[in-house]
C-alpha cells in the first residue's frame, strides 16, 4: 500500500511543477535601456546626421517608434525617478540632479518597477546609471534590483570635471557591484561594454524565468567616453561614435534575446532621460528640430527619441503620435504583466490600448512639465503645448563649447502666456495665444488643478499631495 501511495502524492506535485514552468514562460520579459542626454534627432529614424543607428532603425522598424515621447522632467535624477515609480517627480520630493553625498535619495516607500515585477517573481537588474542616491539606503539593492552594476551619479561628477576647482570639488567617481565599490574610475572607456556584456550575461542566466534588465548607460552625457572599437568610426566625431557604440550595444541585446529563443517574449523599450546638453556643443547631441535642450521645459528638453519592440505582440513598423510620458510606462508594464500597481497615488497611466492600436487617444488630459523647485511651467494639452511666464536658460544662437568645454547659458523668458500648435509648429516658433484664448482657458483650468494637487512655486501654491524624499538623519 505504501508503494502506491508514494507515486500518487506525487502526481499533484508534478502537475504543480508542470504548470508553474508553463505560466513562466508565457510572462514577458522587460527590458529598458535609458541613454542619458540623448537628443531627439539622435537616432537614425528621426534624421541623425553624422552617424548611423542600424539596430535601433532596425529596432523601430520591428516596433513602434513614438515621435511624441516625453521624459518626466529635463535633468538626470527627476527623470529616472518618474520612469521608475510612475509619479511626477515633484510628487516624490525630488528635483533637478542629486549631487554626490547628497543625503537624500528615492524614498524607499516608493514602488519602484523593479519591486513591482519582483513581487510577480521577476529576478531584476540595473546596469548603469543610478542617480537616485548614493547611500546605502537608497541604492539600486534597496529598491528592488537582485543586481546591480554601475555608477552611482553622472559620469562627470569626478575629480576630472572641467570646472573642478572653481565650481566642483568632486570626489573620486565609484563603480559599484551590488553594494560593493569594486573600482575607482578614471577612464570610462569600456563602461560602455561591460554594461553590454553583464546585459547579455543576465539574459543568459535568466532565460527561463522572467527578468527585468535597466540598462541606464552614462553616455552620451558628457565627459564623452568610447571604446577602441567605435573610435573615430562616425563623421560627427566622438559625440557619433558614442551614439554607433551605444545602438551596438542595443544589437548585442536583441541578438542575445533571439539566441536564447526568448526574442518574441521580451519587451523592449529604448528612450533618453532628457534632451541634449547644448553648451557642450559638438560633444552634445541634437533636438532638432525641437526648440531648446536639456534643462528646459521646451520640447528639445523633455520630448525623447523613444522605440518599443515586442515582435508578435506590437505591430512592426508603426508611428505613433499620441503624447506620452515616461511615466507611463510603469502602469503599462503591470497592465503586460498583470503585476500589482502600487498602493500609493502614482500620475501614470497604462499606454498599453494605444501602443496596440485600440485607440489612439492619450488615457491622460494632459501633461505636465515640471522644473527647478516645482514650477509649473509648461503644459502638453492634446496638440497644444503652453508655457507659464518662466525664465529658461538658452545659447541664444550662439554655438557651444568644443573639446568639452561649455559655454555659458543666456537666461531668456517667457514674459506672458505662450501657446503653440505643436502639429504644424513643432519648432515652437509662433505663439498663437491670441488666436485661441479658448484653449488657453481650458489649459489654465487643467494647470488650476495641477496646481493644488502638486503645488507651484512660481504662484506660491502648496501641493496637497506631495510625498518627501528619503532623508539621511544626522
Amino acid at each position: 500500500m505504501k508503494r502506491l501511495l508514494f507515486p500518487l502524492l506525487l502526481i499533484p506535485l508534478l502537475w504543480s511543477c508542470e504548470k508553474d514552468t508553463s505560466e513562466s514562460t508565457s510572462t514577458p520579459n522587460i527590458i529598458i535601456v535609458f541613454t542619458d542626454d540623448q537628443g531627439y534627432q539622435d537616432i537614425g529614424t528621426n534624421g541623425a546626421v553624422g552617424f548611423e543607428t542600424p539596430n535601433l532603425d532596425r529596432m523601430a522598424a520591428e516596433g513602434i517608434r513614438f515621435t511624441d515621447f516625453y521624459a518626466a522632467q529635463a535633468v538626470c535624477s527627476a527623470s529616472r525617478a518618474g520612469l521608475l515609480t510612475g509619479c511626477y517627480p515633484n510628487r516624490l520630493g525630488i528635483h533637478g540632479a542629486f549631487m554626490p553625498n547628497a543625503k537624500k535619495g528615492l524614498n524607499p516607500n516608493e514602488v519602484t518597477i523593479a519591486e513591482m515585477l519582483k513581487d510577480n517573481g521577476y529576478q531584476t537588474a540595473i546596469y548603469g546609471k543610478w542617480h537616485l542616491g548614493d547611500a546605502q539606503e537608497f541604492l539600486p539593492t534597496r529598491q528592488g534590483f537582485d543586481e546591480y552594476f554601475g555608477i552611482p551619479y553622472s559620469n562627470d561628477m569626478w575629480p576630472y570635471h572641467p570646472q573642478q576647482g572653481p565650481v566642483f570639488n568632486f570626489g573620486p567617481l565609484p563603480l559599484y557591484e551590488n553594494e560593493e565599490i569594486i573600482d575607482t574610475l578614471t577612464d570610462q572607456s569600456s563602461l560602455t561594454t561591460q554594461i553590454t556584456e553583464r546585459s547579455v550575461d543576465f539574459i543568459r542566466r535568466h532565460k527561463d524565468q522572467p527578468f527585468f534588465l535597466y540598462v541606464a548607460h552614462p553616455q552620451p552625457h558628457v565627459p564623452l567616453f568610447v571604446s577602441d572599437k567605435f573610435k573615430g568610426k562616425s563623421e560627427r566625431g566622438l559625440y557619433g561614435d558614442v551614439i554607433m557604440e551605444i545602438d551596438w550595444s542595443v544589437g548585442e541585446i536583441l541578438k542575445e534575446l533571439k539566441a536564447q529563443g526568448i526574442d518574441e517574449n521580451t519587451l523592449v523599450i529604448f528612450t533618453s532621460d532628457n534632451g541634449p546638453w547644448l553648451n557642450y556643443g559638438e560633444h552634445s547631441g541634437s533636438a532638432l528640430p525641437l526648440r531648446e535642450g536639456k534643462g528646459t521645459a521646451l520640447e528639445g528638453g523633455q520630448r525623447e527619441p523613444a522605440i518599443a519592440r515586442w515582435p508578435g505582440k506590437l505591430e512592426a513598423g508603426k508611428t505613433i503620435s499620441t503624447p506620452m510620458m515616461n511615466i507611463d510606462v510603469l502602469p503599462t508594464i503591470a497592465e503586460i504583466t498583470g503585476s500589482q500597481l502600487p498602493q500609493q497615488t502614482i500620475d501614470g497611466k497604462s499606454v498599453w490600448k494605444v501602443w496596440t492600436g485600440e485607440t489612439s487617444d492619450s488615457p491622460q488630459e494632459a501633461y505636465y512639465f515640471y522644473y527647478h523647485v516645482n514650477e509649473l511651467q509648461g503644459v502638453r494639452y492634446k496638440n497644444w503645448k503652453m508655457y507659464f511666464p518662466h525664465s529658461y536658460r538658452s545659447l541664444n544662437g550662439r554655438e557651444g563649447g568644443k573639446d568639452g568645454l561649455p559655454v555659458p547659458y543666456e537666461y531668456l523668458k517667457f514674459e506672458e502666456i505662450a501657446l503653440y500648435d505643436l502639429s504644424q509648429d513643432i519648432s515652437e516658433t509662433t505663439d498663437v495665444a491670441s488666436e485661441y484664448p479658448e484653449v488657453v482657458e481650458e489649459i489654465k483650468a487643467l494647470a488650476a488643478n495641477m496646481r493644488q494637487r502638486l503645488g507651484d512655486a512660481l504662484t506660491q501654491v502648496e501641493g496637497s499631495e506631495t510625498r518627501q524624499p528619503g532623508m539621511i538623519e544626522n
